[in-house]
């Protein structure tokens, strides 16, 4: 055991240890979201930031989700939704190019605010309107939502709302989900590239996360299976609710307004 964490230890940035629990929790986090449809990539992202260096934490993880979706896409392909991903692409292209051109942090707190109230408004509320379900609405989608995801690295709750209200069967909203969310993660090579940052001191370990995803994502979508459409509603509702009733405790907590030990 401790020779396989000095291993680890000369492969990664961080302490062998920690390494592994990522790599496990990768497997994890994937098993969830192939099963329950999303949740997965934001709990990932709030272990790794407790871990990791802050400017690594949006490329490694975007990095590690890219492999772990593409699996996923991959082992769903027959299930995709292909309108709704032609209509997302183009809004992916413009959210990464105007990503790249402003990578600033914005104000801490008031994007995990508005993402939240977001994803309630569309699990709880009347719905969106019809015309947002276009191909326009669902182009502005993807830009908006992947540009957010370059400062904030985990907008999978956002999107699946958005995906979830156009209907369609459990394994429809799983396959598309994990090709738009392909889509985002991969402008975040080409962002933070960009930008300087230099992805070859994480890759063993982000090549390690990716395979464990990737058994991950094989273990959840045999559950998914066995999951009725009802059951399957129930769990994503409520999965997604609580995800953003996390957002808004961090939002909270980084506009001062609670103590990070309340």
């Amino acid at each position: 055991m401790l020779d396989s964490l000095a291993w680890l230890n000369s492969l990664s940035p961080l302490e062998g240890g920690v390494a592994l629990l990522l790599i496990g929790l990768s497997t994890l986090t994937s098993m969830l979201s192939a099963s329950m449809g999303v949740g997965g990539g934001t709990l990932l992202i709030m272990t790794m930031a407790q871990v990791m260096p802050g400017v690594a934490l949006v490329p490694v993880h975007g990095m590690v989700q890219l492999g772990s979706n593409a699996g996923r896409t991959l082992m769903t392909w027959r299930h995709l939704n292909w309108p709704i991903l032609g209509a997302f692409v183009p809004g992916v292209i413009a959210g990464a190019g105007l990503a790249s051109l402003l990578l600033v942090r914005l104000p801490a707190g008031v994007l995990e605010l508005s993402i939240a109230g977001f994803v309630l408004f569309t699990l709880w509320g009347p719905g969106l309107p019809k015309r947002s379900l276009g191909r326009a609405g669902t182009a502005l989608a993807g830009a908006v939502t992947t540009f957010l995801s370059s400062f904030v690295g985990a907008s999978g709750p956002l999107v699946a709302a958005f995906i979830k209200q156009h209907g369609g069967a459990r394994q429809t909203t799983v396959a598309t989900f994990a090709a738009c969310m392909t889509l985002q993660h991969l402008t975040k090579a080409f962002v933070f590239g960009m930008a300087g940052f230099i992805f070859h001191d994480w890759l063993a370990l982000m090549a390690m996360m990716i395979a464990a995803g990737v058994v991950g994502t094989w273990l959840g979508l045999r559950l998914l299976g066995r999951l009725t459409e009802h059951r399957f509603d129930g769990l994503f509702r409520w999965c997604m609710t609580l995800l953003a009733l996390r957002l808004i405790w961090l939002g909270v907590q980084r506009l001062g307004l609670i103590g990070a030990g309340a």
